[in-house]
């Protein structure tokens, strides 16, 4: 079964009502296995792959999830656009708890997780100077608006290895750097969409003021799963209303970015890396 648009759920967002037709599908990669089986359906009239990011239950921390295994099977099954919903911490005072931010900026303080498709065989350099999907933020950010949440169209978000929250130094230093929130995964999944040419646009719901706000409790998973609670209908209703508005056809550049990205020959490229990237490089390979 194909799908047209992935939806990714975080913390708290183990599960998406309203997809009919829904049926289970387990795929394995030669990244290995995705962090769930796939539900596909439909949504909104809509063909749908939803896939729980940590997996159902939550068994998987940010360093364990297999990104490239998640985001080779979404493009296996026909994907062009991903929606995804996390959960952050505000590094910012007028960024508060129930609020939600759509991240056009990432920074990467992650440590050696597999972050490219490429190499062994294929060298390949993508774009990435803007890694957010414009049109797609821009519609997931009106449709939160239109949810009732408050909603900052546009920010920086920090991508910190985990699985330990920030040090009190670090908070403060990122705070400093004019970053706007933090979390643990969304700028992985970014990279590697944008390597499937998949349009990537985020939900980061806000959870907590991290550890940097003297007069706020320090975060805590409790904390966090207690406020997840209240924003996960709210995430689901947003991903429904976006996924309902969004046009068929793409008109931003994401569906053309390993255009002039391939360094390496054609005729060089073996057969294993064109079996093992197929779904990856169908469009520039055809």
């Amino acid at each position: 079964m194909r799908a047209e648009i992935g939806l990714i759920g975080g913390s708290g967002l183990y599960a998406l009502a309203g997809v009919e037709e829904a049926r289970e599908i387990a795929l394995e990669t030669p990244y290995g296995s995705p962090s769930d089986s796939f539900v596909v359906g439909e949504l909104a009239g809509r063909p749908v792959a939803f896939l729980s990011r940590h997996g159902r239950g939550h068994r998987l921390l940010p360093h364990e999830i297999n990104y490239r295994a998640n985001l080779w099977a979404m493009k296996a099954l026909g994907v062009s656009r991903i929606l995804s919903a996390s959960a952050v911490g505000s590094l910012r005072e007028t960024i508060e708890p129930r609020h939600v931010l759509t991240p056009d900026q990432f920074l990467d303080r992650t440590r050696g997780r597999p972050a490219t498709f490429f190499g062994e065989g294929i060298a390949v350099h993508v774009g990435f100077a803007d890694p957010v999907c414009p049109d797609l933020r821009a519609r997931i950010a009106e449709a939160a608006r239109a949810c009732g949440a408050v909603v900052h169209g546009s920010g920086t978000y920090v991508c910190m290895e985990g699985p330990a929250f920030s040090t009190r130094a670090e908070s403060h230093l990122y705070r400093a750097w004019g970053m706007d929130v933090i979390g643990m995964t969304n700028l992985t999944e970014a990279k590697l969409a944008r390597e499937a040419e998949i349009c990537y646009a985020t939900l980061a719901l806000v959870t907590d003021f991290d550890c940097w706000h003297d007069e706020e409790e320090d975060v805590t998973v409790s904390v966090i799963l207690e406020t997840l609670q209240a924003n996960a209908h709210l995430a689901a209703e947003a991903l429904r209303q976006t996924v309902a508005t969004l046009p068929e056809g793409r008109t931003c550049a994401c569906g053309r970015a390993l255009d002039g990205a391939i360094a390496t020959d054609r005729a060089m490229l073996s057969a294993e890396v064109q079996e093992r990237l197929a779904p990856i490089l169908a469009r520039v390979l055809a």
